[in-house]
């Protein structure tokens, strides 16, 4: 059951992102990334278990967050990537400050989601700082490994090269740096590699098969380019 639900999160996350670019353009990418750094860090709070394997939430709409900047690094250049990563660090240090802060409020008697806000978002500094430098790490790289082999292999015909060589070293990076930082003494040590593995495992998947995206959204890209003259 829960590899059917994974299987449709990931056919709703592409398809999102594909429906705000059309609808948006370049706009359309940009709401994607504060979109998908929030709704990750809030999903990666819970863990199931997915092919056999101990996972956390969060792995597929984060993963598509290095869709729209290779998307973004492919259509406009490196610049316009780096503002996308630059507005998701901003949206997850605002989240983190504006719910703990909303954590300090003194409930009402008849408040019932306090308890649940302090289970979820107490654990969010720790998350958001584990997320901020893997994200910020992982990103930059993916930026600047895009751009490396697109000058090496310029051709449309090797985006799926540039795509995954750029962003399955990024999301190593990222899995390795945010679950050391926001999960270690939290999880027994077992539990952790599972979710070490399990995690990086579904984003290699994503980076796969988002490819097909990057070339339609670069075909649309070049359609446009050629309607406007």
């Amino acid at each position: 059951m829960n590899e059917l639900l994974w299987a449709a999160m990931l056919l709703v996350n592409f398809g999102a992102i594909l429906f705000s670019y059309k609808i948006w353009g370049k706009a359309g990418l940009y709401l994607w990334v504060p979109v998908a750094v929030i709704v990750a860090n809030i999903q990666v709070t819970k863990t199931v278990e997915l092919f056999g394997l101990t996972a956390t939430l969060g792995n597929i709409v984060y993963a598509t967050s290095f869709l729209v900047t290779d998307i973004l690094s492919e259509n406009y250049g490196k610049k316009d990537a780096a503002r996308a990563v630059g507005m998701g660090f901003f949206s997850l240090i605002m989240l983190t400050i504006l719910m703990n802060l909303a954590l300090f409020f003194i409930p009402d008697s008849s408040d019932f989601a306090h308890d649940s806000l302090v289970t979820i978002f107490s654990i969010m500094p720790r998350i958001a700082i584990g997320s901020l430098v893997a994200y910020g790490i992982s990103q930059l790289h993916d930026i600047w490994a895009y751009d490396f082999w697109r000058k090496r292999f310029p051709s449309i015909k090797f985006i799926w090269l540039r795509n995954n060589l750029s962003t399955m070293v990024s999301q190593l990076m990222d899995t390795l740096i945010f679950t050391f930082i926001a999960f270690w003494g939290v999880f027994e040590t077992a539990v952790l590699i599972d979710i070490l593995i399990t995690t990086y495992l579904l984003k290699w998947v994503v980076a796969i098969l988002d490819t097909p995206f990057i070339y339609i959204a670069r075909g649309w890209h070049d359609r446009r380019v050629v309607d406007n003259g």
